[in-house]
């Protein structure tokens, strides 16, 4: 059971931040396409909180991807971790 537990809270935690880019992004379009309506303005507000959903979920994601691959050994050798001499 608490395998089955653990592997339910490391998907929501790749979940969650994927639907927050996701919203981010849907957001963002919504309000740069409000312009061409015939009020003819942007809504500000709204696209700066998608810009900011969007670059939280997306650097979660990516960091969460690079460390995973940094530990399993599949970065660049520029991306490796230095070792320390002695």
């Amino acid at each position: 059971m608490k395998d089955k537990l653990s592997r339910f809270v490391a998907i929501m935690l790749l979940v969650i931040p994927g639907v927050m880019a996701t919203y981010g992004f849907l957001s963002m379009k919504d309000a740069f396409f409000h312009q061409f309506e015939a009020e003819g303005y942007m809504h500000w507000g709204k696209f700066i909180l998608g810009f900011i959903l969007f670059g939280l979920g997306v650097a979660f994601i990516g960091g969460w991807t690079f460390f995973r691959d940094r530990k399993r050994n599949y970065v660049a050798p520029r991306f490796k971790a230095k070792r320390r001499r002695q």
